[in-house]
């Protein structure tokens, strides 16, 4: 199967109560996973952020693609910057934001426990 970039989801919207409105492009649909919950990227443009929130029964990954952020764990905040993998899960809660001019784009995967 083969699923072209024009099948896939562009979205603004706020997440998570962050700041600001970030553009996300999906790219499966709920229907078309069995073991996971979201697959795409996200983009932060400057001054926007995902608001803090927990992770269930799931885990989520994001591979920061380009841009620099800073995510907030339990043991505090840590700049994240391209290659680098933020790993939540068992509970975990966390939340990012990007206070610099280049937009923070990553990519966001969230698998079922």
């Amino acid at each position: 199967m083969i699923k072209h970039a024009s099948e896939m989801l562009t979205r603004e919207r706020q997440i998570r109560g962050g700041d600001g409105v970030c553009q996300t492009l999906d790219f499966l649909q709920p229907e078309e996973m069995k073991h996971c919950r979201l697959f795409g990227t996200i983009t932060l443009k400057q001054g926007t952020s995902i608001g803090e929130h927990d992770h269930v029964n799931e885990t989520e990954y994001y591979w920061i693609i380009s841009g620099e952020g800073i995510v907030s764990e339990a043991d505090g905040e840590k700049v994240v910057t391209p290659g680098d993998l933020v790993i939540t899960g068992n509970g975990a809660s966390h939340a990012i934001r990007n206070e610099k001019a280049e937009p923070l784009v990553f990519l966001a995967l969230i698998i079922l426990d």
